[in-house]
C-alpha cells in the first residue's frame, strides 16, 4: 500500500516549497481585492510548515475579529438619548440620497406607480426613523419601523411590500456604491395574517350574467370585461392592449401579449399569444370597428401611461352590482383556469394560455404549443359556455 503524506492544515506544495492557502470568509471579502488569502512559507519542511501555518492562521482569526467587530452595531444603540457627542459620524449616503440613486438608476421605463409607491415607502421610513446615513439604521430600527406601521392600521401584506421596498433601495445603493455596512432592514421578523382571504373565482353562470350585460351596453368599459371574460388575460395586460395587438382577420383569430413602453408585463412567461373565442372574439371585432386611437382603450391607456388601477375601481364597482360584493375582475382569471381544467386541457396548455411562470425547466424547452392546437382548447372553453347557459 502506497504511503500518502499529508500537508499541515491550510498548505499546500509548489515546487517541493510550502504555501499558505485560506479561503476569506464571505462577510469580510469586502476588504480584499481576492477571496483567498496564498502565501509562501519558505520552507520545504513539513514541520516549520505547520508551525508558520499555525502562527498566521492565528493573526488571521485576531484581525478578522477585529474588522467583524468593526462592523457590528453599536450595543444598545436604541437606547441613546440624543447626545450629538455619541452619535458616530457617517461619511456614508443618507437614506435620501439612496432613494435619488435608486429612482434615478431604477427607473428608467418604469410607471408613475414605481416610483410614487417606492418614494411613499421611503417616507415612512423617515417619518418614523428620520434621515439617517445608511450605517446609522439598527436591526431595534427596523423593529421600530414594522411595530409604527402596524400601528397606522397596515395589513400584514402592506408592511411585507414595504420592508421589501426599503430593502432594494438599500441593498441596491450598498451594491451600487460598494459599501461597507450592512442592511438592517433584511432579516427583521414580519407578521403573516393568520386568514388570508383566497380570491374567488365567478361562477360560469354569472360569467353568462357578465357577459351578455356587455353585449347589452356595448361601450369600452364592457368591451375591456368581455376581452377578459373568455381569455384570462390580466387586467393590466388589456387595458395595455394596441389595436395591432389583435389579429381577428386569419384561421384563428388571436390577441398578441407583449410588453409596451407604456405597460410592462408581470414575468417573462406573460409574453404569450392568446386565440379569441366568443365573448371575447366578439368584443375584439367592436374594438378594431371603433378604433380611433392606437390604443385599445385610449380612455385608459397613452404613449407614457396604463391606468389599469382606475379601469379596476370602475370595473369592479359595476361586476358587484351584477353577481355580488365579493366579486372582482380578476376573478375571471380563476375562473379561467377552472374552466380550462374542466375541458382536462394539459398543465403546460393551461400555464401557456395563461401566461403563468413555468415551474419546470422541461416547461422551458421548444415553441410551445402551437396557434391551432391552442385554439382548439380554446373552443373547448367557448362550447362549455354554451352549455352551461341552455334551459334545463
Amino acid at each position: 500500500m502506497r504511503y500518502t503524506q499529508k500537508h499541515p492544515q491550510h498548505t499546500y506544495v509548489k515546487r517541493s516549497v510550502y504555501y499558505y492557502s485560506r479561503s476569506i470568509p464571505t462577510d469580510l471579502r469586502s476588504h480584499y481585492n481576492r477571496i483567498r488569502v496564498i502565501q509562501s512559507l519558505k520552507t520545504k519542511s513539513p514541520q516549520r510548515a505547520a508551525m508558520a501555518a499555525k502562527m498566521l492562521s492565528g493573526k488571521l482569526d485576531e484581525y478578522w475579529l477585529g474588522l467583524r467587530l468593526q462592523q457590528m452595531e453599536v450595543p444598545a444603540a436604541h437606547l441613546l438619548i440624543g447626545d450629538d457627542s455619541l452619535v458616530t459620524k457617517s461619511t456614508l449616503p443618507t437614506i435620501d440620497d439612496a432613494l435619488e440613486v435608486y429612482l434615478r438608476t431604477k427607473g428608467c421605463n418604469r410607471s408613475k406607480l414605481f416610483f410614487s409607491h417606492t418614494t411613499r415607502t421611503i417616507s415612512y421610513l423617515k417619518d418614523c426613523l428620520g434621515s439617517r446615513a445608511l450605517d446609522q439604521y439598527t436591526s431595534a430600527d427596523a423593529a421600530q419601523l414594522r411595530d409604527w406601521l402596524i400601528g397606522r392600521g397596515l395589513s400584514s401584506a402592506s408592511v411585507q411590500r414595504n420592508f421589501s421596498s426599503i430593502r432594494a433601495v438599500v441593498n441596491f445603493v450598498i451594491q451600487e456604491h460598494g459599501l461597507d455596512c450592512r442592511n438592517p432592514f433584511s432579516g427583521v421578523y414580519l407578521p403573516t395574517d393568520a386568514v388570508k382571504q383566497k380570491r374567488r373565482p365567478i361562477a360560469i353562470q354569472d360569467i353568462c350574467r357578465l357577459q351578455a350585460a356587455c353585449q347589452s351596453m356595448d361601450d369600452d368599459l364592457r368591451h375591456l370585461v368581455g376581452m377578459i371574460s373568455d381569455t384570462g388575460m390580466r387586467l393590466a395586460e388589456v387595458v395595455g392592449l394596441k389595436v395591432s395587438d389583435i389579429n381577428i382577420q386569419c384561421q384563428y383569430p388571436h390577441v398578441l401579449i407583449k410588453p409596451h413602453s407604456h405597460r410592462r408585463l408581470k414575468t417573462v412567461s406573460s409574453e404569450r399569444v392568446v386565440p379569441l373565442v366568443g365573448v371575447s372574439l366578439w368584443a375584439a371585432e367592436r374594438i378594431v370597428s371603433q378604433a380611433e386611437s392606437d390604443y385599445c382603450f385610449p380612455r385608459y391607456a397613452s404613449s407614457d401611461k396604463c391606468k389599469s388601477n382606475s379601469a379596476s375601481s370602475a370595473i369592479n364597482k359595476w361586476i358587484k352590482t351584477l353577481v355580488g360584493s365579493d366579486a372582482v375582475i380578476h376573478g375571471l382569471r380563476h375562473s379561467f383556469r377552472d374552466r380550462l381544467r374542466a375541458t382536462e386541457a394539459p398543465t403546460e396548455v393551461i400555464d401557456q394560455l395563461g401566461g403563468w411562470s413555468l415551474k419546470t425547466v422541461g416547461q422551458g424547452y421548444g415553441d410551445g404549443y402551437q396557434l391551432d392546437l391552442l385554439s382548439s382548447w380554446m373552443q373547448k372553453i367557448a362550447a362549455k359556455r354554451q352549455l352551461s347557459t341552455l334551459p334545463v
